[in-house]
Formats: structure tokens, sequence, C-alpha cells
């Protein structure tokens, strides 16, 4: 009797690559990119008030934080891809809520913002497991390229659909989520390479934080990443707001985003510029120039369009930290340490989610609107002075600068 034989893709899951998880995030890109600008916009409407929105953003920051540092907790029971598959689906059926009940726009954000920080940490869990070191930048640089697309057409695109149909951007949203989940199903991650079965009872994710702080360089790393966060919160949810309250319109805001967001495109060339340099150059480079264009749109917020156009200038150095400005703390991770401090990494969204709003809440009791970006402008330019104190070559190795340099240079020893 003839035997049948089985695929080999159906008896051995592929080996995850860059590219897999570079088409993982772009899916996500599209389900985040498309909400993005819809939901200030949403929240402006419902709420009526820029200080209503903030104090709301605020309080899920606070929710979004404590369920990110419990997901290693969680972790302990539920296995971590069932944790991903989680997400997805609530971050699905947060859309499908938003498009169904314009009532509810809180409560669906707040399941969405809770979704994104669990995706996120088991997508650095999972990329810290399957990608070596030295190519760490190549897989940032690869995840914002693929996801360039949804985050360029999104925000422009959801504001436009919103005006046709509003439930429309939010079932798009939805769909994209369920793709996500396919995506992952596909590329079988399982758990990890690291997870096995707890002899122990499970470990407070609180108790890794003396870890976490007796590791200078993943603190720094931390902080960059929250700064670089808070940029964009003032970029994404206090540009829109700023252009309806000067009479520009409501479709500026996703028009922006959209067009800093296309800049993604030549992410691989500024990571070619960075190896030629360094980490520390382009981190230093990124908060200072960032800063001061945030700081300068103040200046000149008596004449929108002049802001506007600053804060667009200030996107593309954010564009310039996102591929530079969480390496510092991906390559000082221990390997037996990833779960634990991806989700103490993965905290940085919910901070920066809590900080953002925080200010801008005190800053609208005694400032108008436009005050807010000086003070995120001076929040990146004191940043751009911590990343003074990085390594001249922080991560020239494990970023292949070139092959004398990789040839003549060891891998240094995982941080301590």
């Amino acid at each position: 009797m003839h035997e049948r034989r089985i695929p080999e893709w159906l008896r051995h899951a592929p080996t995850p690559s860059v590219r897999g998880f570079a088409s993982l995030s772009g899916t996500e890109a599209i389900a985040r990119g498309i909400l993005v600008s819809v939901f200030p916009i949403e929240m402006y409407r419902t709420l009526g008030d820029a200080v209503a929105v903030s104090r709301t953003y605020f309080l899920i920051g606070l929710l979004s934080l404590a369920a990110g540092l419990m997901v290693p907790f969680a972790a302990r029971f539920i296995a971590r891809r069932h944790i991903y598959i989680t997400g997805t689906l609530l971050f699905a059926g947060g859309a499908i809520t938003a498009a169904t009940q314009s009532t509810l726009i809180v409560p669906a954000l707040t399941a969405i913002t809770v979704a994104t920080v669990m995706l996120f940490v088991c997508f650095n869990a999972y990329v810290l497991d399957y990608i070596a070191r030295s190519e760490l930048g190549r897989c940032e640089t690869s995840r914002m390229f693929y996801g360039a697309l949804g985050w360029t057409v999104g925000p422009v695109l959801g504001v436009f659909l919103l005006g046709i149909w509003r439930p429309l951007p939010f079932l798009i949203s939805a769909a994209a989520a369920t793709a996500m989940l396919g995506v992952f199903l596909w590329m079988r991650l399982g758990n990890g390479k690291l997870i096995t079965r707890s002899r122990t009872p499970p470990v407070n994710p609180l108790s890794y934080l003396p870890r976490f702080f007796a590791q200078p360089r993943l603190v720094a790393g931390w902080i960059f990443a929250v700064i670089r966060s808070c940029g964009w919160w003032v970029y994404v949810v206090y540009l829109p707001i700023f252009a309806v309250k000067s009479g520009l319109g409501e479709t500026l805001g996703g028009i922006a985003l959209s067009v800093s967001n296309g800049m993604l495109l030549v992410t691989p060339l500024m990571l070619r510029w960075m190896q030629r340099r360094s980490v520390r150059y382009a981190v230093r480079l990124g908060f200072v120039l960032g800063g001061l264009s945030f700081c300068a749109a103040t200046v000149f917020a008596g004449t929108p369009w002049v802001a506007v156009l600053l804060l667009f200038v200030g996107s593309f150095y954010l564009i310039l930290l996102d591929i530079s400005a969480g390496l510092p703390f991906l390559l000082a991770v221990k390997p037996s340490e990833r779960t634990e401090m991806s989700a103490i990494y993965s905290s940085f969204r919910d901070v920066s989610g809590i900080a953002t709003p925080g200010l801008a809440w005190l800053v609208l009791l005694v400032a108008p609107l436009s005050a807010i970006f000086a003070a995120g402008g001076v929040a990146l330019l004191l940043t751009g002075w911590l990343a003074t104190r990085l390594h001249p070559r922080l991560g020239q190795a494990r970023l292949k600068v070139g092959p004398a340099t990789v040839a003549r240079t060891p891998e240094p020893e995982p941080a301590e």
C-alpha cells in the first residue's frame, strides 16, 4: 500500500525568523494604526474637553500598567501562547464594541490598551527567545518596515472612514486583529524556548524590580523607551486636539501622523546610518533635536500651521528613536530573565500612558494646550543628556557594523 508522507511543514513548525516576526508586527500595525487618530477624536467628541480626555487616558494607563506587570505572573499558570491569543481576541472585541456602541468608547479603548500590552510582553519575549542578539537591530528595523503600511495609511484612512461611516475603521481593526491571530497560529511559536513547568510557587512580578534597578543599563534603556513613547503620546493625542481647537479640522491630525509614519519606509537607511556611527550618537541626536522641535512648536503656537510643521519635524527624530532607543535595553537583558524583564520593559507604554496625560492634565490647569508640546520637548532634551552616559561603542558588534569590526571585536558577555 502506498504510504502518504506528511509534508515537512506540517510535521515540524518553521523556525521563527526576523521576517516572521515582522509579518506579525505588520498585521498589528494595521489593527492599531487605523484607530490611532480615531480614538483621540472620538474621546474628544464624547467627553467634550481636553482635560477630561487627559484624565481618562491617565486612569486607563494605570490599569494597563497593572495588567502588563501581571503577565509574567499569569504565564506561570497560563501558557504564553494562550495569553497572546487572549490578547488578540480582547483587541478584536474592544474594536467591535467601539463600532457597535459609541457610548462605550472608554471601555473599548480600555480593552484595546490592555490587549496591546499583553501582546507586547509576549512578542518581546518571543523575539528574545528566537532572534540572535546580533540580529536584534535588523529585527527592530524589519518590524517597523513591515508595519509602515499600517502606520502610514491607517491614521488618515481611519479618520476618513470615520466621516463616511463611523463603525468602519473599528471593524477593519477587528479584522486585522483576527488576521494577526492567524499569523501567530501559522508561526506556531508555542510557549518559547525557555518555558518549563515551574517547581516553585509563582513569582510575584514585582519581585524582579530590585534586579531591574540593580542594572543601570536596563534602567537607562527603560527611561529612553518611556520618554520616546511620551513624545509619541504628545504627537498622536494632542496634535489632533490642537488642530481641532485651532480651526485646522479633524483630518489634519490623521494626515500628519500618516505622513510621519510614512518615514518608516526609510528605516533601513536610518539603520545603515546608525551602524556607521553608534547607538549612542543616534539616541542623543534623536532626543535633542526632537526636543528642540517640540519646544519650538509651543513658541509658534500662535501660527498653528507652523506649530504643526515643527511637530512633524520632531516626529522624524522620534522614528529615529524607535530604531535606536530600545536597543540599550534589549542588548542588556540576561537570557534567564527574558519574560520578566520583557514585562518590565513593556511597562514603558503604560508609564508613558500615565505620565503624559497626567502631566498634560496639570499643564492644562494653568496653561494653554500648546504648553504640552513644551513639556514634552523638555523631557526629550533631558533624556538626550542622559544618553551621553551610554558606552560609545554600545551595540556595534551586535549590529554588525562591518566584517572587519565583527572579526576584531568579540561578542560582549550578557549583562550582569
